[in-house]
């Protein structure tokens, strides 16, 4: 498990703040956790890409898939890359702008009350065993934080946003996740 600081951060991950978030309307009501996944270009792992549009640094003319991002203002909380390094970008406390358009348990704007994780991967690529010791690890630390983020709170971006939305994808394993979580 790893520490949660009062001030939202996760002790111990690399903090790459990003410009992308805003207030919560009530910080008391995180109740949700939405699991993502993210390459850019898709399918390829490990550069600096997903970090840059996190912060507004991408250069859009660096790869033709990359011009639809143009003026995108997005983020997470965390990214989860495929060694099981974190990195957080945007503090618990306050509003990441990752679920987009969303409704969860007939509530509308699942910004406004989860935690949004990127794990670097696609949703036809099978993702590490460092990713799931690290996801899991980080799970037991926001269920135990936020206790209201239950198992039966924990979903894909997918199950969100199913109109417009598929991540974490069929390669995503949420039965081996759920059971180690218990």
């Amino acid at each position: 498990m790893y520490l949660i600081e009062p001030s939202g951060w996760l002790a111990n991950a690399n903090k790459i703040p990003s410009p992308n978030f805003n207030q919560r309307p009530d910080p008391s009501e995180i109740s949700l956790l939405v699991i993502h996944n993210i390459s850019l270009p898709a399918g390829n792992f490990g550069g600096p890409y997903v970090q840059q549009l996190f912060t507004n640094c991408l250069d859009c003319s660096a790869h033709p898939s990359f011009a639809d991002l143009q003026g995108l203002t997005v983020s997470a909380h965390l990214f989860i890359d495929r060694l099981g390094g974190i990195t957080q970008f945007v503090s618990f406390n306050d509003r990441a702008w990752h679920a987009g358009v969303s409704q969860f348990d007939g509530r509308e704007n699942c910004n406004d009350f989860s935690i949004g994780i990127e794990l670097e991967g696609s949703d036809d690529c099978a993702y590490s065993e460092a990713q799931y010791r690290e996801l899991l690890a980080v799970t037991e630390s926001l269920q135990s934080y936020y206790p209201a983020i239950t198992t039966a709170r924990i979903v894909g971006h997918c199950d969100i946003a199913p109109d417009r939305k598929t991540d974490p994808g069929a390669a995503f394993d949420w039965t081996y996740y759920k059971n180690a979580l218990g």
